[in-house]
């Protein structure tokens, strides 16, 4: 795959003085002499590309880049990816936003990626994930559904560590994926791994040299706990003694928290790779979605007339969409939330627990029916025409066929369960299939539209069956705020805002991953004196959107037609299962 980097660099304004600082503010000024300013580079390795941003203390990206990554798909369900193919894309755009910057000013690097599982020799040499033999492919994706057999074997054993996943551990985590390496690949790959590290810990090992682990990805996706570390019952129960025996050290008996500082910082081969000078200070990374909910919650609201204003943190949820959405709620004591991961301790706030929710489509999903459908090429061919994208055009489609209706009122018959891949919060239930009601025999750009709608409505009803369920476990929630690519489309706004009835608040900063990747680096550079400090001072909100208060009622009825269709599709399943 050809893999260009593409950069956005802003230009910088004219110095000002601290009293009237905006943002972009480049330099600052006082009365005696000029400071230069500090940036941080924050790296994000999401599914399908890589981004840096160069990221000054005040939280502005001065400047982007990002560089497409390969996904193989050799058979359904399987998705791997390439560590050293990720790592040359980091090199590539840190290279990118960081030229013509005095290095001096540099003074901390961030990583966040997606939660994958990547495997090494005790070389650190890549190790194939599949049958095929092919060592480039050594990553295991974290959308990756192969170990379903492994991880039904495991919740059927109800360790006590599943009352921190929810109850019920997901595919998407480490251990089953480990299981499914041992038992179909014992010669090949688990017997010669010398180290399995989630993405974000490898992308911190290649900086320092260091194979400590982030308290983040350990507790979210791999059971590790606090307070008591690894839990050695667990590993023998489902099989995996051998990582016991070694005292854990092919996956981290040496943890940090999110934001400290790894080792001695960028080692020399990394510096040059990376274009930055040796010694920088490297943070322990986040999984892109904490790193998301990071660079959003802890933003100043005052002045906004938000009911979270005046409350604590824990009024508030992040929700970071992209391929697939994340629900982020921050709680003072441990909550524990049927269907729903954690509570983590300093998961991706320092002291205080995370419960995440989740739903793995999302992105994909509305991408998936959208291409999918027959009016796709009338569609692509209309938006290019018009110099707009894909989304957009449909929502200006949509605001022309609704009439005098408001347009989410347009699918009064048109019902979509979104599970296409599996439900992961609060059901977590793989099993789950995608449902639509209400089709007809219409081909056209309207009906294209209207589905388009459907899904999007679909996927708001499940995000606000999340929030029902944290709220009924103990949470109280009264304002989202959301980050990442669907963020940008206001129609997805909008209707979560009308579907939760919460208003939702946008970052300031569009790539809010990135500002979170980067207050890692200005925590591990000591320039802030804690993440929440950092959060606060470089999370800036942009718009609030207001929920439609008069639409309640349809949105009601629309939730309660949502929950019987998952009802109806578990009474088909049961009335096939006695064929």
């Amino acid at each position: 795959m050809p893999a260009t980097a593409s950069v956005v660099q802003l230009p910088p304004p004219a110095p000002e003085t601290l009293g009237g600082a905006e943002d972009k503010v480049l330099l600052k000024m006082d009365s005696t002499k000029q400071t230069p300013v500090k940036y941080y580079v924050g790296i994000d390795v999401g599914s399908a590309s890589v981004r840096a941003a160069l990221v000054d203390e005040l939280g502005t990206v001065v400047a982007h880049a990002d560089q497409p990554i390969q996904i193989w798909e050799p058979q359904p369900d399987h998705y791997e990816q390439c560590s050293a193919d990720i790592w040359a894309a980091c090199c590539s755009v840190t290279k990118k936003v960081v030229s013509g910057v005095d290095a001096s000013q540099i003074r901390g690097v961030g990583f966040d990626a997606t939660c994958s599982l990547v495997v090494v020799d005790k070389q650190f040499q890549p190790l194939a994930v599949n049958c095929e033999g092919q060592n480039c492919r050594n990553i295991i994706m974290w959308m990756d559904h192969r170990a379903v057999s492994q991880v039904d074997r495991i919740n059927a054993m109800q360790h006590r560590v599943l009352s921190y996943v929810g109850g019920v551990m997901s595919v998407e985590m480490q251990p089953p994926k480990l299981l499914w390496i041992k038992e179909n690949l014992q010669e090949s790959c688990w017997e010669k791994a010398g180290y399995f590290f989630d993405l974000p810990d490898f992308l911190s090992w290649k900086a320092t040299g260091v194979t400590a682990r982030s308290l983040c990805t350990v507790v979210c996706k791999w059971t590790y706990t606090s307070d008591g570390g690894w839990d050695d019952s667990f590993w023998e129960t489902i099989g995996l003694e051998d990582l016991v025996k070694d005292k854990y050290e092919k996956i981290g008996n040496h943890v940090l928290s999110p934001g400290e500082s790894v080792g001695k910082g960028l080692t020399p081969e990394a510096a040059k790779d990376l274009g930055l000078p040796e010694g920088i200070a490297v943070a322990a990374s986040l999984i892109d979605a904490h790193a998301g909910g990071l660079g959003v919650i802890g933003a100043d609201v005052k002045g906004h007339n938000l009911p979270c204003e005046n409350q604590p943190i824990t009024s508030r949820v992040a929700m970071i969409c992209g391929t697939s959405s994340c629900h982020m709620g921050v709680s003072e004591t441990p909550i524990f939330v049927p269907g729903v991961w954690g509570p983590y301790f300093s998961a991706m706030v320092p002291g205080l627990w995370l419960n995440e929710g989740g739903q793995s489509a999302t992105g994909k999903l509305i991408d998936h029916v959208v291409r999918g459908h027959v009016a796709f090429p009338e569609l692509q061919s209309k938006a290019a025409a018009s110099a707009h994208s894909i989304y957009t055009y449909l929502n200006s489609h949509l605001d022309l066929i609704k009439k005098s209706l408001p347009v989410g009122f347009l699918t009064v018959d048109l019902h979509v369960w979104p599970d296409f891949h599996g439900n992961r919060s609060p059901l977590t239930d793989l099993t789950l299939k995608g449902m639509v009601v209400g089709l007809t025999l219409s081909r056209g750009l309207d009906e294209l539209a209207l589905i388009y709608l459907a899904t999007i409505q679909a996927i708001a009803l499940g995000t606000r069956h999340i929030l029902e369920t944290m709220q009924a476990a103990g949470h109280h929630i009264n304002t989202l705020f959301l980050c990442g690519g669907l963020s940008k489309n206001p129609l997805f706004v909008q209707m979560h805002a009308d579907i939760t009835g919460k208003p939702v608040v946008l970052s300031k900063e569009v790539e809010s991953v990135l500002v979170g990747a980067a207050i890692l680096g200005a925590c591990a550079s000591g320039d802030f004196a804690s993440i929440q400090e950092a959060m606060a001072k470089m999370g800036k909100i942009g718009r609030v959107v207001q929920p439609n208060h008069e639409h309640k009622r349809f949105y009601n009825k629309k939730y309660e037609v949502f929950l019987k269709l998952v009802e109806h599709q578990r009474e088909y399943r049961s009335i096939m299962s006695s064929f």
